[in-house]
């Protein structure tokens, strides 16, 4: 699993990535990781998670998401001189998680911890979506963490 760094931790080639994905992919729930983007802009913080995927997993050549939790969602991102090509899904897709598709053909299915979630709550959500006998959905990750039944309209945990 990858440690996950401080909201303000950075490299020379810009923030480091906080993401956290299952032992070699593996899960027999849901979910195979999570990934704590730092905005709800897509066009700034899918370059920087795919190309950390690419690197582990094979090229993206797709996202989903819910549009319950992005405001904007382009159709074309630009990723390291390629495209990535972004849809959406509303009652398919649970509203806390991103998909990402490869040429290989490849899925993963990544619990979005929302942008402004504290370090400890970050820390707990991200090590519970990237254990592989995790069954839990996203948004009963979310829920768990807010320590209600549902993440609702109030709940600080949306992106």
């Amino acid at each position: 699993m990858t440690a996950i760094p401080d909201r303000a931790a950075t490299t020379a080639s810009g923030p480091l990535l906080r993401l956290s994905l299952a032992p070699d992919y593996r899960r027999t729930g849901r979910l195979h990781g999570a990934w704590w983007p730092r905005s709800g802009d897509l066009l700034l913080e899918i370059p920087v998670l795919a190309a950390e995927i690419d690197d582990r997993w094979g090229r993206v050549t797709r996202v989903t998401v819910n549009p319950a939790r992005w405001p904007v969602i382009p159709r074309r991102i630009p990723v390291a001189g390629r495209i990535v090509h972004a849809g959406w899904f509303t009652a398919e897709q649970d509203q806390h998680v991103i998909m990402l598709c490869s040429y290989a053909p490849r899925r993963l299915n990544l619990l979005v911890v929302p942008p402004q979630t504290d370090v400890d709550d970050a820390t707990w959500l991200m090590t519970e979506a990237a254990d592989p006998t995790n069954a839990r959905t996203a948004s009963e990750l979310l829920a768990a963490a807010a320590g209600s039944d549902a993440a609702g309209p109030e709940s600080p945990f949306q992106v």
